[in-house]
């Protein structure tokens, strides 16, 4: 599709001017880039720690590391994607240090529970504007352990395709499906028992 090539290509190239700007010191470039993309790791840390003092300290941190790496940045990738990746791998240490688990202890990451079809009939977009199950629907992504919870939110809520969240992950595209498959099965399965209709 050439006109998603080029969208996709003039992302990259705004990426690349803005990431040269932030090394060559260009006054505001930055805050620029934090602008940007504060919202997305808020997103990614907040889901993944559940605690507002850890996740506002946790994102200052992934902006210095930001900062730190930029250099390392090449170019060949949104640059959104590769923020959520430093986003993910510290508030997955922060967890690792904590002992928490990111996800069930049943959640293999094997292959074991692979599934090639993402779509299970449950549209978590759809659920999420119903005013009557709004609540609900949070307080059940809330339950789900902390992986499966912020893939769902990548997924659905950021728009990020499997092959970026696997990436940013570092896990197997069909680990990715998987995890968002029994995560919206677990939703529907919560949501129809409060609602008292069949699953």
């Amino acid at each position: 599709m050439p006109t998603s090539l080029a969208t996709d290509e003039t992302i990259l190239q705004a990426d690349r001017a803005l990431v040269e700007a932030v090394l060559a010191g260009r006054r505001g470039a930055f805050e620029q880039l934090v602008t940007a993309y504060q919202g997305l790791c808020w997103h990614i840390v907040e889901r993944m720690v559940r605690h507002p003092d850890d996740t506002r300290e946790l994102c200052q941190e992934v902006f210095l590391r930001v900062h730190r790496s930029l250099h390392q940045y090449r170019g060949d990738s949104a640059l959104k994607s590769w923020v959520a990746q430093v986003a993910y791998s510290v508030a997955r240490r922060h967890l690792e240090r904590r002992r928490i688990p990111i996800a069930d202890v049943h959640d293999d990451e094997d292959g074991q529970w692979r599934v090639e079809q993402v779509s299970d009939g449950v549209d978590v977009e759809a659920m999420a504007s119903q005013d009557e199950v709004h609540a609900l629907l949070h307080a059940a992504i809330d339950a789900l352990p902390p992986l499966q919870r912020t893939v769902l939110t990548l997924y659905h809520l950021d728009e990020l395709s499997i092959a970026e969240i696997a990436h940013l992950t570092d896990l197997p595209e069909g680990t990715i499906k998987s995890h968002l498959f029994r995560s919206r099965a677990r939703l529907r399965t919560l949501l129809h028992s409060h609602l008292g209709e069949p699953a």
